[in-house]
């Protein structure tokens, strides 16, 4: 992908946020498992399938690891973040939301976070709480207090913001919600990527993250639940697997993670998601962290020296991601002219419209970096910024 030309121009690929490009080592483990290793799982003795079956549990206990979990019967797969939250939403809401409960979202949510509430609130008539924000966008820690009641069953937060990169203080604010009784979830997406994560120690309920955004494939997701959650849940669909006995009269179901996963699995996405671990463990995480650190600062003075341009969100204390608008120029129109120069970067509502109307605008741009960007790629950007700029002042 990175020898691509886009508009007859070297592909300058600044929308890991959104997805990450893969490595060759994810793709040949895809395309090796089809061709010569293809089995199912968990329904047959024959050797395919016996190898299959431990491969896929393999992976399972690498994201044990890769989590910091105390059991792999913790470790659910789902078809990436959104499931993962949506499950939680049905399955814990089941079990343990009743009318006039309430769920805390924040405001800077995407809305992956948002909407599955809503539909749990509506289902059985809780009520959904939102968090406000600093002006910075920052949450409001005194305000989250605040909310806490004996009512609040789950709070839900981005570990990082999608728009503003900013990593919320995690610590508090599951310490603040255990002390109220209420359970936590974090969304991983874009954490996962980025940190290293640990959720025993960060003392989460449940913790979710896609695969396609930690170089993995398309499909396959991972969700992280408290064994003694997950056991009190009821299943989240019906299907093959899942079950331990079918009679017309009652079905009995077998435990997590099991319990969660009806039907054939993504038996190639999971083998491909292990490629990913693989190849993330390949790297020195400090080094990659440290790199990454060096080209959001370059990025960030970059930006800073375009004239009319508006960053949302604090300037420290964030990861390689930021949200901007040009003044006097549609953040679609800049994202065309930006890709006739052969540069991907994030345009629109970026899925937290209610995080864009903090900030008063509908609409933005958005650039996130990763480990296979350069320094040149940034400035050839910035270059490309104050193009767009002039161009679209001259045309006024």
């Amino acid at each position: 992908m990175l020898q691509k030309r886009v508009n007859g121009m070297p592909l300058v690929y600044l929308d890991s946020a959104a997805t990450t490009l893969k490595p060759q080592s994810v793709i040949d483990a895809i395309s090796q498992f089809y061709t010569s290793e293809y089995g199912t799982v968990h329904r047959a003795v024959y050797t395919l399938a016996s190898h299959s079956t431990a491969r896929y549990s393999a992976v399972r206990e690498q994201l044990r690891q890769f989590l910091g979990a105390q059991s792999s019967d913790e470790i659910i797969f789902t078809k990436g973040t959104t499931e993962a939250i949506n499950l939680v939403a049905h399955s814990f809401g089941e079990a343990f939301v009743h009318p006039g409960d309430e769920i805390l979202i924040s405001a800077m949510e995407h809305h992956s976070n948002i909407v599955p509430w809503q539909l749990l609130c509506e289902r059985k008539r809780a009520h959904l709480k939102i968090i406000p924000l600093l002006e910075t966008g920052e949450i409001d820690l005194k305000a989250y207090e605040e909310l806490l009641s004996p009512r609040t069953k789950l709070v839900s937060v981005a570990h990082i913001s999608n728009v503003l990169g900013i990593i919320n203080p995690l610590s508090r604010i599951i310490a603040s919600a255990h002390r109220s009784g209420a359970k936590v979830f974090i969304d991983g997406a874009q954490s996962a990527p980025h940190l290293p994560i640990d959720v025993q120690a960060l003392g989460c309920d449940f913790f979710a993250f896609s695969g396609h955004k930690i170089y993995g494939p398309t499909g396959v997701g991972v969700l992280y639940g408290k064994k003694e959650l997950l056991e009190q849940m009821p299943p989240y669909q019906g299907g093959g697997d899942m079950i331990q006995t079918v009679t017309f009269e009652k079905t009995t179901f077998q435990p997590p993670p099991l319990k969660f996963e009806a039907g054939t699995p993504l038996i190639a996405e999971v083998m491909g998601l292990g490629a990913a671990l693989d190849y993330i463990a390949s790297h020195d995480r400090d080094q990659i962290a440290a790199y990454e650190t060096s080209l959001a600062q370059r990025a960030l003075e970059q930006l800073l020296s375009i004239d009319g341009i508006k960053i949302y969100g604090p300037l420290k204390g964030r990861t390689s991601l930021f949200t901007f608008n040009l003044k006097d120029v549609h953040p679609l129109d800049a994202a065309t002219l930006l890709d006739l120069k052969g540069i991907a970067l994030r345009s629109g509502h970026l899925c937290a419209q209610p995080l864009l109307n903090h900030f008063g605008c509908s609409s933005a741009l958005r650039l996130s970096l990763a480990p296979y960007n350069t320094p040149e790629e940034i400035t050839y950007l910035g270059e490309a910024l104050i193009q767009i700029k002039d161009k679209c002042r001259s045309l006024r």
